[in-house]
């Protein structure tokens, strides 16, 4: 069992959180008013110019189909290959994902024992209507390993906060990918480790507080509506995806920008590619 942060031996984990409430409800009408304002008819009219413009100008993805020459990459039967397919975490996806896992990656670093599995999903639920932002979403997991080739740490992205859980003894790497916005955690994590200000029920709370932010990413591609179910089907993470299976490329090399770039696309987050570096633009 997975319990990342945590210093004590009997971990368990949480089975019920505080509820989450919400006791307003939002109403959005795009013809006659926003969150219960008037509108006026020229106030209307600057509104729907807004969103036609969000529409039209909205990013859309662009991935190119998978190349048949990719810089830095191995071959299947390659050591570095093979080892990085066993060592794939299992992800347990939300169970209402919208967004599918389009491309992975894996990259094996040529010095060090750890290697970097990049994920990039469709899209991410929010903020994808705005202009010039990047219009699919890159995730990275890190998976450390010792010299018997088992592993012993990992390392995810969850909100701009770089996550580490001592893996050792606990058998295959396994991952909870967070519905819409494809945060990454440990499998089964502690809640309550989470930082303070990125606990899982306040980004179930956005799903409801950012519902035009929602719906005007339907305006530019093929979305959801909203989550329309209670915090704990939020939290059940039960789509199983064996990443092993889906994986592109195995690719060896300090620095993997160009195979990312061939298999990604371009834009795309370029999210930094060790754990120690900064992201990257």
């Amino acid at each position: 069992m997975a319990c990342a942060f945590s210093l004590l031996d009997d971990c368990e984990t949480r089975t019920t959180a505080a509820p989450v409430r919400l006791t307003k409800e939002i109403t959005f009408y795009l013809s006659k008013t926003i969150w219960g304002i008037n509108l006026s008819p020229s106030g209307r009219l600057t509104a729907g110019l807004v969103l036609a413009c969000a529409s039209a100008c909205g990013p859309r993805a662009h991935i190119p189909p998978r190349p048949a020459a990719i810089p830095g990459a191995v071959e299947g039967t390659d050591s570095g290959a093979v080892l990085a397919r066993a060592l794939a975490p299992l992800l347990y996806i939300q169970r209402d994902e919208w967004f599918p896992l389009e491309r992975a990656v894996a990259v094996v670093h040529p010095t060090q024992r750890i290697i970097a599995y990049h994920l990039l999903w469709r899209d991410d639920v929010h903020g994808s209507w705005i202009p010039f932002t990047v219009p699919t979403d890159e995730e990275v997991v890190w998976v450390g390993y010792d010299s018997t080739r088992a592993p012993t740490d990992i390392w995810t992205f969850w909100h701009g906060a770089l996550l580490h859980t001592d893996w050792r003894d606990r058998g295959q790497v396994a991952i909870d990918v967070q519905w819409g916005k494809h945060g990454s955690l440990p499998h089964l994590v502690i809640e309550s480790d989470l930082p303070a200000s990125k606990k899982l029920n306040l980004f179930y709370a956005f799903t409801w507080l950012g519902l035009p932010d929602i719906w005007l990413g339907d305006l530019t591609r093929r979305g959801p509506w909203c989550f329309c179910h209670g915090y704990g089907r939020y939290r059940d993470f039960s789509k199983l995806a064996l990443l092993g299976d889906r994986i592109d490329a195995v690719i060896r090399a300090e620095d993997a920008t160009d195979a990312l770039v061939a298999i990604f696309g371009k834009p795309f987050s370029r999210k930094r590619q060790w754990p120690g570096e900064a992201n990257r633009r």
